[in-house]
């Protein structure tokens, strides 16, 4: 069975978030973090997992995505710093 996350990138605390889904969220950040990636997330050094939530089922994931990306910005950090207080980089948990 397949893991889908839907997580959010930001390049600082309160800074510019990002919103993404993979199947592969060492893979995914790992590709973000080495600049990787053409674009938004290039453009503007966003690079730091600040939240992150799986579900195996891929339809889920892309509509939670969706939902994410049109959520209020206040509504985004409220959800980060719920799990994330300290708006901490997740990834040096499994990236190292």
């Amino acid at each position: 069975m397949k893991t889908y996350y839907v997580y959010i990138l930001a390049n600082k605390r309160n800074g510019t978030l990002y919103t993404g889904i993979t199947n592969n969220l060492t893979r995914r950040v790992y590709e973000h973090k080495s600049g990787l990636i053409e674009g938004f997330t290039k453009k503007y050094s966003i690079d730091k997992l600040v939240y992150f939530e799986s579900t195996t089922d891929v339809n889920d994931a892309i509509l939670r995505e969706k939902r994410l990306k049109k959520w209020k910005r206040q509504w985004k950090i409220e959800l980060i710093e719920k799990i994330n207080p300290d708006w901490r980089d997740l990834s040096v948990d499994f990236l190292e």
